[in-house]
This record gives C-alpha cells, sequence and structure tokens, in this order.
C-alpha cells in the first residue's frame, strides 16, 4: 500500500486550469481517470488526511503510485478527453456501465442500392438509420411484419436477393406482397428507396401524413366501386394503427427526448433510459453497475450520457435530455451533446406534467432493475462461491481459485493444430482476456508436445512482464536444473520444447503506455482438458520456468476425472458438485473457442490459391483475372501475352504469374464420398 504522500505533486507544479488527470498504480497501469474544472483543487481533495476520505477514494490514492495530468482549453475538452481516456485505460476505479451493444435495434440499411430492413446488433453502421433499442427481438419482427403491408421493402439478405436476380423468382414474400421484389426488376431502385425512405419517415413518428394519405385512397376507391383496394387500404390502415398502438403516446407535444434515470444504494446503481420520438416510446434499455469510485447521482448520471452519447453524433442524440439530477457543470455537458448533435440540446430535470410522470416511471423500472439485479446476483454469487470452495477443497489448494485458465489442443488429423486460453474470474467467463495459439515447435499430432509448448509459452510471457514491470526479483537458483527466467530477445531455443522465443508479432507495445498487457496476470489455477499426461507436460512446463505457485489440474472427458500432477489416481468429485460443473463449463468453452480457431485455419488455408505467392498482385486483379480465365486451371494454360490481355495487368506481373502457378504443386483431387467420383476443378482454384 502507497502513501500519497510519497507521490503528491507539490501546489506550485499543478495548474489551476481545466484538465484531465490520471492515477497510476505501480506498474504504469491507470487505475483513474478524472477531470476538473480547476485541476489544483481537484488533486488537492486526493491528498488530504487518509481518514477524511471516503473508503474507496482511499483505497484508490493508497493503489496509486504516481499521478499526471493534461491540460485543456474548456470543460467541453476535458469531458471528451476523459471520455476517451476511460474507453482507451479502462481504469479498474471507474464507474464502468456494461457495454449495452447487444440490444437489437431496427435497422435499414440505406447505404445500400437497395435498402434492406433488419434486425442488427452491435456497433453503428455509417449509412444505416436505427430505431430502438427494442428489449427483444421478436418485437422488432413483430413491428416490420406490420409495417410490410405498406412499405414492402427488402428484407432479405444478399444472398437470397442475388439468387432470386439470377433465377428471375422472387421469394415467397414478393408473391404475397410483402415485398416489392426489387430484385426481378417490379419496382426500380428509385421506387424502391422511396418506400425505404418512406418506412424510416413513419417509424420516426411522422404517422399522420401516411394515416391520412391511406385513408383518402380508400374512400377514393370505394366511391369508384373499386371494393377490393379499399379493402386492401383499409387493411392497410388497420396494420399501421396496430403497429403504432404496440408504443403509446407517452407524451402530447410529439417531443423528441431521452429519460434517464438512477437507482442506487451504496454498492450498485442501475440506469434506465426511455427513448421517446415523436411522443411515443421507442425503445428502452438499461444496466447496473458496481460504484467502484466515490460517485453520487449527478456523477452517474454524468457516466450514463458519455456511455450513451460518446460515439453518436446527428440524431442520435435527442433535442432534450431529462435526467434526475444535473451534473456537476451542467453547461458543459450541454455543450458536448450540442456539438455531438450538431444543434442545441435541452439538459434538465423535468418539473411538472406528463414528462415528470413518464421520468417517475422511467425511476419505478430502475428500482425494479436494480432490485431484480440483487435477487439474481445473491444467487448466482453463491452458487460461484460454493463451486469454487469445493474446488479448492478438492485439489488442496490453500485459497478458492478466483482466477482460472483453461487450455485445450484441436486439430484435424494432425493439420492445422492450434491451442486455446479462456479465463474464467469469479466463476465468470471474461472474454477479453481469452487467448489462442499456433503450434509452431513442431508438426504433426502430439497433444501432450503441443500442451507443452504452449504453457511454456503463455507463461514465459508472464515472466516476461513481471521482469519489466520490476515484480520480478532474483532469488537464488533452486537445486536442479531449473533455468531463471528470460526474455524473449535473449533466451536460447530449445529445440526439444519447440518454444518460440521470438517477439510475437502481436505482442503488446513494451513502452508503458498504461493499458492491461496480455499475460500479465497469473492464473490460481491452470485447468487442462486431458488426462494425466497433459497434466503431467503442463506442470513440466512450469517447473522449468521456476513457477511452483499455480496449481494444475486436467478434466478427463471419458469419466469426467480430475487429475492432479503427483497423484496416481484422480480425484472423482460427485456428479451433482457445482465445483464439478464449473470445471466442465471451462473446459467446454476452451473446446469450442479451440475447434472455432481450428476451423477458422483450416478455411482459410482451403480458400488459399497459387495467386496469393505473386508478389504486388492485390484481390482487385486476381479477381479479374479469374473472371477473365473463368478458373485458376485455365489462367495456368494460358501464355504470357494472353494474361496481359487483362485490364491492370503489365508484362512484369504476367511473367510472375505464370513463373507462380507452374511452380505451384498440383491440388489434391476433391471426391464426392458418396459416389466416388473425381471433382474437376473449375473456378478460383477451390473444388467443388
Amino acid at each position: 500500500m502507497a502513501d500519497p504522500s510519497s507521490y503528491r505533486p507539490k501546489p506550485g507544479q499543478i495548474p489551476d486550469s481545466p484538465g484531465v488527470y490520471k492515477f497510476r498504480d505501480e506498474h504504469r497501469r491507470v487505475i483513474y481517470v478524472g477531470k476538473a474544472k480547476n485541476l489544483r483543487q481537484r488533486l488537492a481533495n486526493y491528498f488530504q488526511d487518509l481518514a477524511a476520505l471516503h473508503p474507496r477514494t482511499r483505497t484508490m490514492v493508497t493503489t496509486a503510485a504516481s499521478v499526471e495530468w493534461t491540460v485543456v482549453s474548456t470543460e467541453v475538452e476535458a469531458l471528451q478527453l476523459e471520455y476517451s481516456w476511460i474507453k482507451e485505460f479502462d481504469p479498474r476505479f471507474n464507474v464502468k456501465y456494461r457495454d449495452d451493444k447487444s440490444y437489437p435495434y431496427l435497422a435499414v440499411t440505406l447505404n445500400e442500392e437497395f435498402p434492406r430492413v433488419q434486425v442488427m446488433r452491435g456497433a453503428k453502421k455509417k449509412g444505416v438509420r436505427y430505431f430502438g433499442p427494442y428489449g427483444h427481438a421478436w418485437a422488432i419482427r413483430e413491428t416490420v411484419d406490420l409495417m410490410l403491408r405498406v412499405f414492402p421493402v427488402r428484407t432479405c439478405s444478399a444472398g437470397v436477393f442475388k439468387n432470386a436476380a439470377r433465377t428471375g423468382r422472387p421469394c415467397l414474400l414478393g408473391y404475397i406482397g410483402k415485398c416489392s421484389a426489387p430484385c426481378v426488376g417490379r419496382v426500380t431502385p428509385e421506387e424502391h428507396r422511396e418506400l425505404a425512405v418512406d418506412f424510416c419517415d413513419f417509424m420516426a413518428g411522422r404517422t399522420g401524413t401516411y394515416i391520412r394519405r391511406l385513408e383518402k385512397d380508400m374512400m377514393a376507391a370505394a366511391e369508384e366501386m373499386e371494393y377490393e383496394r379499399a379493402a386492401r387500404l383499409r387493411d392497410d390502415v388497420e396494420a399501421l394503427k396496430r403497429a403504432m398502438e404496440k408504443s403509446a403516446v407517452v407524451l402530447a407535444d410529439a417531443t423528441d427526448a431521452d429519460l434517464i434515470a438512477v437507482a442506487e444504494d451504496e454498492l450498485e446503481a442501475a440506469v434506465q433510459i426511455f427513448h421517446v420520438r415523436g411522443g411515443r416510446v421507442r425503445g428502452q434499455r438499461g444496466w447496473v453497475t458496481d460504484k467502484v469510485e466515490n460517485v453520487d447521482t449527478s456523477g452517474l448520471v454524468e457516466h450514463a450520457l458519455q456511455q450513451l452519447y460518446g460515439e453518436e453524433t446527428g440524431d442520435s442524440v435527442p433535442k432534450e435530455v431529462l435526467v434526475p439530477a444535473l451534473p456537476e457543470h451542467p453547461d458543459a455537458v450541454s455543450q458536448w451533446l450540442a456539438d455531438r448533435r450538431g444543434s442545441q440540446v435541452s439538459l434538465r430535470i423535468p418539473q411538472r406534467g406528463d414528462k415528470k410522470d413518464l421520468m417517475a416511471t422511467v425511476q419505478r423500472n430502475a428500482q425494479q432493475a436494480l432490485g431484480l439485479h440483487k435477487t439474481k446476483r445473491a444467487s448466482d454469487l453463491t452458487t460461484r462461491s460454493r463451486a469454487l470452495e469445493e474446488i479448492a477443497e478438492a485439489l488442496g489448494l490453500d485459497t478458492a481459485p478466483l482466477r482460472i485458465e483453461c487450455f485445450d489442443i484441436s486439430h484435424l488429423q494432425g493439420d492445422d493444430v492450434v491451442a486455446s486460453m479462456v479465463v474464467f474470474e469469479d466463476g465468470l467467463a471474461r472474454k477479453s482476456e481469452y487467448r489462442r495459439f499456433q503450434i509452431k515447435g513442431f508438426e504433426g499430432q502430439d497433444d501432450v508436445r503441443s500442451m507443452h509448448e504452449v504453457i511454456g509459452r503463455r507463461f514465459k510471457r508472464y515472466l516476461q512482464e513481471k521482469e519489466r514491470t520490476g515484480e520480478w526479483e532474483e532469488t537464488p537458483a533452486p537445486s536442479g536444473p531449473v533455468p531463471a527466467p528470460q526474455t524473449a530477445s535473449t533466451a536460447p531455443a530449445d529445440p526439444a520444447a519447440g518454444l518460440d522465443t521470438t517477439p510475437d508479432p502481436d505482442a503488446e507495445p513494451r513502452e508503458d503506455d498504461g493499458r492491461p498487457k496480455r499475460f500479465a496476470y497469473p492464473p490460481q489455477l491452470v485447468v487442462v482438458d486431458g488426462g494425466r499426461p497433459q497434466v503431467a507436460a503442463a506442470k513440466r512446463a512450469l517447473d522449468e520456468l521456476g513457477i511452483d505457485d499455480i496449481a494444475v489440474c486436467g478434466l478427463a472427458k471419458r469419466l469426467e476425472e480430475v487429475w492432479l500432477p503427483e497423484d496416481g489416481d484422480p480425484v472423482v468429485l460427485p456428479r451433482s458438485s457445482e465445483g464439478l460443473y464449473l470445471l466442465q463449463r471451462v473446459r467446454d468453452e476452451a473446446h469450442r473457442f479451440a475447434i472455432t480457431y481450428q476451423r477458422a485455419k483450416r478455411a482459410k488455408r482451403i480458400r488459399s490459391s497459387p495467386l496469393d505467392a505473386v508478389a504486388g498482385l492485390g484481390e482487385t486483379r486476381k479477381q479479374a483475372l479469374i473472371k477473365h480465365f473463368g478458373s485458376v486451371k485455365k489462367l495456368k494454360q494460358a501464355t504470357i501475352d494472353e494474361i496481359c490481355e487483362v485490364p491492370g495487368i503489365g508484362r512484369r506481373t504476367a511473367e510472375s504469374v505464370a513463373v507462380a502457378l507452374a511452380s505451384a504443386a498440383p491440388a489434391t483431387p476433391a471426391v464426392n464420398t458418396a459416389t466416388g467420383e473425381i471433382i474437376e476443378e473449375d473456378d478460383g482454384g477451390s473444388t467443388t
């Protein structure tokens, strides 16, 4: 535990202007980011008597080993820089809301020639109109199904669209009138885009125009005794009204606003957001966060605004944002929101009327979300704690293994041998820590040797990180041939172990930039997928690196037995054991991650072409060659002069292509396993 006075800057060194500051720990990792209107006054609050500090603030300043700051011109710049640094460094003592990119949106791809209506998740894309978010994907599909009667916009995938265009036959929706079938030319691209724009306008809240227009057309059709058309228009009006009823009017003045409510206790806070467009609730979302810093409601609101609008621009930021409490510097936040929207944004607390009533509804939702989260977490936390305790007791560990790493080897008959590493912390998967490896030390199938290599490479990186940060302390060499840890640039290669001792191309930057490093944290337990041989190989790899404080076990699939390095007999956990269930989940996740990587690697190898060896030949010119000749086989038979006829291919490139194809090994013929027939190569160098 550090003494804050040991790194306290002198008062004259700290400027009294706006800025953003970072606290770093002894290993230069950024642990807290904050902003201030006056840096000197704000930082002075952290270096007072420890007894006067909030417990969370006290923990942060005693964990930190240094503080640094960056001066900016305005509070708006400070707000933006603080958001950027929190996203970049992921400080452990900052409030971090769970990323909400898993919420489904109704999206219209206006960036395509024929816009498509679909359900989308993930990061927002340029040129796509989004509506939502929705609580469930089925709610989007119900809405779209009603809307397609009036706005028959394309909903099919690119593959289905191209197939329909090729065959000249639309899909089922085209036959039943729920798609205008632009794939077969029933409407022009301009007419289809107009339908998509009308669809977006209706979803954005401009509903009255279309309802009135349809009713007018319905009456005109009835007067002209076109009763079938009038009935169809009547059904269209009813479909639109049912779609509108799914989002009832909550604000009579057709307001575009986001309402944010916060429910909190000493440890956690729940945030709920209602997205109101055109006076109707068009979306709802929320999340729960741990209060890892000393923050009040105003601070939570500010963090929520950063999370919501930090990467949004234009109409995604509404004209009005209603909150339960204003941030510490509301003018700066309002200006920041206005900059992102491109026009004025009102940030205020509702005082009366419909908006205050709706805010009370959002607040009730936040309270219920916090209560439900606590109920679930208590149950989950109890189960996970029991599982970790059972594992510790069964394996004879001193403490519960809060961080578990599991390794698995995957290959296909000895080809494309890869390995995976998955991480579980507190019994939950931490996917950002997952890693994958290619076996580099040897060729062929040898799971035991592969496991030895992977464990050695993973923990060699861990020792390098300890040495780099100064955590490694030189100790007398133990008796026996145990090598001291060495860096990747100086460690000698061990042909027997097959370890890759060169710097990994995807390694983290070596400078102290404050970001968490890969392989920087050791596990309390290493689990390998396999039995006694794999466990022995993993243990041997750790012993060779001088690591003796990490437990190792293996989980064999046959009888779900747990193997320990020193024991001749396995440990058998009860089938109903929560500890066994957790180990199975860890092992199965490692297997899934490994086999996914192995299949992707194999697919990439199969898709390779002799043209890949031609230096300077990009994907565009490769496709041009294949399109011109029809296949790699025909290209191989072409002369250099014939290759030069392809646009963009010069004589030197043509000569290189001819040499590469002439020296390429003949491809192994594909065989139809049902008939035994050899399938000829016909396109792109692949077999079909």
